[in-house]
């Protein structure tokens, strides 16, 4: 793999487990990286034991990565910014920051209250500021322990995309470069959603088939929506699409799917967050996914059948009898 040109240092943004192993691989690639951690006595224990404890842990952190709670200090000299922090807390994060150099958002989700894809935060924050998205079918812990995998950097800037995939890719690694980020955005946040209601037909016993069906007209609702916020329909049949969607809806290390297994089981949404450290991002894109679709004329049943179960209007065996007896229609 070709190295970069320009960018020899790269700060990541949040520490969490997808942060925590995007820090890794910009070590892997070659770049001088610094991990930002928001909890300072977070950041202290990390570089102590060398270890995300919290997020990631038995997966070694080298001493080469710096590990701050400073924000002057870890975008001090960096060229590439990579903004991992979950997308209901982005504003916030970046209401209390420095300027930033260039930046990737590898957040997913869209904002609860304002409707907003994370790019569109970081316009709001950031007026002119060159950006992009990271986004693809990666678990954490897969992408730190360097086993081979794949994603796309989106961006309308040809130069920042194109610099930033030669940047962070490797020979485990493969980055493509994509000219959609809303198509992306759509579709890494979208897949949250379905994720949590295929989670819930196995768990509730509806079997393979029902998953398989989910999942295909999930896309397709899913790219209804990327049309409407002027993305493009054969984006969500990429990684950043489908890839992902595949990915989410059936590795057991996927947060939303093993949520929405729990309420098939019967279990309370409240009871099954109370048992987690991190972020499940359906929970609160759900229903703001659902407005946004609703503001552009997009109809989304599935992400509405999620919703109404996670805000409690309807059980699971009643979200899914409503879905199966919607008007039989042509396959579109």
């Amino acid at each position: 793999m070709s190295s970069f040109r320009s960018i020899g240092r790269v700060a990541v943004i949040g520490a969490g487990a997808w942060g925590t192993a995007l820090a890794l691989q910009a070590l892997r690639a070659g770049a001088a990286t610094a991990l930002w951690a928001r909890d300072p006595d977070r950041a202290l224990a990390m570089r102590a034991a060398r270890e995300n404890a919290a997020h990631l842990p038995g997966q070694p952190l080298p001493a080469e990565l710096r590990i701050t709670a400073d924000a002057g200090e870890a975008l001090e000299g960096a060229d590439l910014a990579l903004l991992v922090v979950p997308c209901q807390h982005l504003a916030g994060v970046l209401a209390a920051f420095p300027p930033l150099p260039p930046s990737l958002v590898a957040a997913k989700g869209v904002e609860h209250g304002t409707l907003r894809l994370p790019l569109e935060i970081l316009a709001d924050a950031r007026p002119g500021l060159p950006a992009g998205v990271l986004s693809g079918p990666n678990f954490a812990r897969e992408v730190a322990q360097g086993l081979p995998a794949a994603a796309v950097v989106a961006s309308t800037d040809e130069t920042l995309r194109q610099d930033a995939a030669a940047c962070l890719s490797t020979a485990g690694f493969r980055l493509y470069d994509h000219d959609d980020p809303v198509g992306a955005e759509v579709g890494g946040a979208a897949k949250n959603v379905i994720a949590i209601a295929a989670g819930a037909v196995i768990g509730a016993g509806l079997g393979e088939n029902a998953r398989a069906a989910l999942v295909t007209r999930g896309l397709a609702e899913i790219a209804r929506l990327a049309v409407a916020l002027g993305g493009r329909a054969e984006t969500v049949a990429g990684l950043s699409g489908l890839g992902d969607l595949l990915l989410t809806c059936t590795g057991g290390s996927s947060r939303n799917f093993s949520l929405g297994l729990a309420l098939g089981q019967g279990r309370q949404l409240g009871a099954i967050l109370a048992e987690r450290n991190s972020v499940t991002e359906g929970v609160a894109t759900a229903p703001a996914m659902l407005a946004r679709a609703a503001a552009v004329g997009v109809e989304m049943p599935i992400t509405a059948a999620v919703a109404d179960v996670l805000e409690g209007r309807m059980d699971v065996a009643g979200a899914v009898e409503q879905l199966m007896n919607r008007p039989l229609r042509q396959e579109v």
